[in-house]
């Protein structure tokens, strides 16, 4: 097998990455903070089929996108190399963003609280038996963990935040833990930003259900048609709205004026005599609710049985 030389190497590895390029429009980029070699070969054979998985240097890859892109003429490509921040890789895949994203999710691995690493999430360790004998009580009371001795083991009596997110392990938390057989944390690559077909979005937007789209979209209408109104703009979403108004415009005009149309005249003869309004209310209520009781003693006819006579029995009452 031939030994490549890093020369060698480099051409190739910017070979593979424009013809990725080519090849894929979407791509994914991912965070690899402790992920470890084994964990990785498991997420490229998780994702083999539609996607695939690239690292490199970053001063590599950002020297070969920014060659391609001038290569081919597709400046969209400039837009990846400000991601390249930090310990990333590439996802290049044809699938469903979402699916590929949920699928990289699920490759996560348990790690021990390593002494000098900044915690990801907020440490607890949970009340109860540590199965610790007394003696090592030392650890407890340096971390101020409040416990008794309970059947000759060491007990916690209530939940202590140990880590807080974004602090610095120390070597007590760190023994602690160990002690505890406590794994608080987890790796695993972390999608950062989307890349598609030019344009760059957080990886939230990929969690939006059709709901979601729904209401943001009303809220956008509404918020158009508020302010078309304000200024008095037509638009189609505020052009139902100005019509009722104008008709409420000219109806009041039609009131306090002389001038009248046929809608008009109705309005004017309600509040000349209010007490119009009331009658045809009143009228109106008993037409709807009258036949339901009137079907009601209908059907209650019907369905009483006629009574037996004597006749039908053969024989009369003086037989």
């Amino acid at each position: 097998m031939a030994i490549w030389s890093p020369a060698e190497k480099k051409i190739a590895y910017d070979a593979k990455l424009c013809q990725l390029l080519d090849e894929y429009s979407q791509i994914l980029i991912v965070a690899a903070d402790n992920v470890g070699s084994n964990q990785l070969q498991n997420i490229r054979s998780g994702l083999r089929g539609d996607s695939v998985v690239l690292m490199g240097k970053n001063t590599m890859m950002k020297r070969s996108i920014r060659m391609h892109a001038e290569s081919t003429g597709n400046n969209a490509f400039l837009s990846l190399i400000p991601l390249l921040q930090g310990n990333v890789g590439l996802i290049f895949t044809k699938g469903d963003l979402k699916e590929v994203s949920e699928e990289v999710a699920k490759y996560k691995v348990g790690a021990p609280a390593r002494v000098g690493l900044v915690a990801p999430i907020d440490v607890v360790v949970p009340p109860g038996n540590t199965g610790l004998d007394p003696s090592q009580t030392s650890f407890f009371q340096v971390l101020n963990i409040p416990t008794k001795i309970n059947k000759g083991t060491v007990e916690i009596i209530t939940p202590v935040e140990l880590i807080k997110k974004g602090e610095k392990v120390g070597s007590s938390e760190a023994a602690l833990l160990a002690k505890l057989g406590i794994r608080p944390f987890s790796y695993g690559l972390i999608v950062q930003s989307v890349y598609d077909n030019g344009s760059v979005f957080s990886p939230e937007v990929l969690d939006l259900t059709e709901d979601d789209l729904v209401e943001k979209f009303a809220a956008g209408v509404s918020m158009v048609t508020s302010l078309a109104l304000a200024i008095s703009y037509p638009t189609l979403a505020a052009a139902p709205h100005m019509f009722i108004n104008a008709y409420k415009n000219v109806l009041a005009v039609a009131v306090e004026t002389e001038y009248s149309y046929p809608h008009a005249e109705e309005v004017k003869e309600y509040l000349k005599d209010p007490s119009k309004f009331a009658v045809a209310v009143a009228a109106a209520a008993p037409v709807d609710g009258g036949a339901a009781p009137a079907a009601a003693k209908e059907e209650e006819k019907k369905d009483e049985p006629a009574e037996e006579s004597d006749d039908d029995l053969g024989f009369g009452l003086f037989d």
